[in-house]
């Protein structure tokens, strides 16, 4: 079963999208369009992978409505239909939700407990709530 995420600012239904997924997406939303071949350059040796895994998923997201394809000559090139900051956001929202009730609190404790947060990561954190009090 394959749970639905909330559609982007353009409509794009996105349906989750796996860990390996993911790595090709943050290939593409680092650097976008490329081939397939571009994309493998950027993941498969980090991740042992040849150009046919590569243009699995890459099918796979194209049919999830996650990426789009424009042809090139023998090849294609492809480009996010989504934002990270977008898919991050509903990401976010799903962990929350899921493991913690749909609040943001018990997550910060649990990661404070964990000693999960740097004390950097308590400044920006304390800056943040400052500026959504204002």
């Amino acid at each position: 079963m394959t749970a639905k995420a909330s559609s982007d600012a353009n409509g794009v239904g996105a349906e989750r999208i796996s860990d390996a997924e993911h790595a090709v997406m943050e290939a593409l939303w680092r650097k976008s369009p490329q081939t397939a071949v571009e994309v493998c350059d950027a993941v498969c040796k980090e991740r042992g992978w040849s150009i046919p895994t590569v243009k699995t998923l890459l099918s796979r997201l194209v049919n999830k409505g996650v990426l789009a394809t424009e042809p090139d000559g023998r090849r294609f090139l492809y480009t996010p239909r989504i934002k990270r900051s977008d898919y991050v956001g509903t990401e976010s929202k799903r962990l929350v939700e899921r493991l913690f009730g749909g609040r943001a609190a018990p997550l910060f404790a649990q990661l404070a407990e964990n000693e999960a947060l740097t004390p950097d990561d308590i400044a920006e954190i304390e800056r943040l709530l400052q500026e959504m009090k204002k």
